[in-house]
C-alpha cells in the first residue's frame, strides 16, 4: 500500500473519515469536499483505494491532506478494515465514495456523545436522492423516496473505535452486504445507539450503485446474514 500524505490533527474529540473506493472517479471529489466542509473539524480522512484503474488516485491528489492507500482488489469489507486499522482517531465515520455528508453531521453527533459518555454509536436520517447529471430517461427508471430513512447505512454513522472492535471486523466473505452483517452483530451486543431525528447524509442513487448491480448478490448474502444470526440466537439458549 502506498502513502500520499498525512491528515490532519485537532485537539478535540478525534474523528478518523475512512472512504473505501473503487473506480470512483466521478463522484469522490464530492464525497471529500462533504467532509472537508463539516462544522465539526475532522481529524483525518483515510481514502482506501481497492484496485481502482480510473482516475481515483488523481482526484485524491487534488486534496494534499487526504491519506491515501492503495491495496489490490479485495472487496470493500477488505478496504475499510484495512483503513481501520490505520486509523488514528478514536471515533470513526464512513463515507462511501459517490454519497455525501450534510455539513452539520458530525457536529449533532459530537453533541449527542458529548451529552452521554454510555452512548458508544449515533446515527441519524439519510435523504436519498437521483444523481443530478443523470438523463432524464434513466431519472424515470430509477426509483428513490422523497422522505428520509432511518440511517442504518455505515455512511450515516460516529461511533467510537473500541465499540467498532468490541463488534468486530467486517466479514470479508461478503461482497455487498458487510455493513448489514456487521450492524446485525452490533445489535444483537446491545451497542448503545442513537437515533438523530436530523436528516444528516445524502445518498446518491444512480445507474452503478453496488447494491443495485448486484442486487441478487445483495439478496442472497443478506438472508444468509439472517440465517447466522437466528443459528446464533439459538445456541445461546441452549
Amino acid at each position: 500500500m502506498t502513502n500520499i500524505d498525512l491528515g490532519l490533527s485537532h485537539p478535540k474529540l478525534s474523528i478518523s473519515a475512512i472512504i473505501p473506493v473503487y473506480n470512483g472517479e466521478k463522484y469522490l471529489g464530492e464525497a471529500i469536499n462533504s467532509i472537508l466542509t463539516q462544522t465539526y473539524p475532522i481529524s483525518e480522512i483515510i481514502v482506501m483505494d481497492d484496485g481502482s484503474t480510473d482516475q481515483t488516485a488523481e482526484v485524491v491528489k487534488t486534496f494534499p491532506s487526504i491519506r491515501y492507500y492503495y491495496q489490490t482488489n479485495q472487496g470493500s469489507a477488505v478496504a475499510r478494515n484495512e483503513a481501520i486499522k490505520l486509523a488514528k482517531g478514536n471515533y470513526l465515520a464512513f463515507l462511501d465514495a459517490d454519497d455525501l455528508w450534510l455539513p452539520n453531521k458530525l457536529e449533532l453527533q459530537v453533541k449527542t456523545f458529548q451529552q452521554n459518555s454510555e452512548i458508544e454509536m449515533v446515527s441519524g436520517y439519510v435523504q436519498q436522492f437521483i444523481s443530478p447529471e443523470l438523463s432524464e430517461t434513466i431519472k424515470q427508471e430509477i426509483s428513490c423516496p422523497q422522505q428520509p430513512m432511518v440511517g442504518t447505512l455505515m455512511s450515516a454513522l460516529l461511533i467510537k473505535k473500541q465499540a467498532f472492535f468490541k463488534v468486530g471486523e467486517f466479514d470479508v466473505n461478503t461482497v455487498v452486504g458487510e455493513f448489514m452483517d456487521w450492524y446485525k452483530r452490533a445489535m444483537d451486543l446491545k451497542i448503545q445507539i442513537v437515533m438523530l431525528p436530523d436528516t444528516i447524509m445524502k445518498r446518491r442513487i444512480h445507474k452503478t450503485n453496488k447494491g443495485i448491480k448486484q442486487r441478487q448478490q445483495a439478496i442472497s448474502e443478506y438472508l444468509m446474514i439472517v440465517r447466522k444470526s437466528i443459528a446464533q440466537k439459538r445456541n445461546l439458549n441452549q
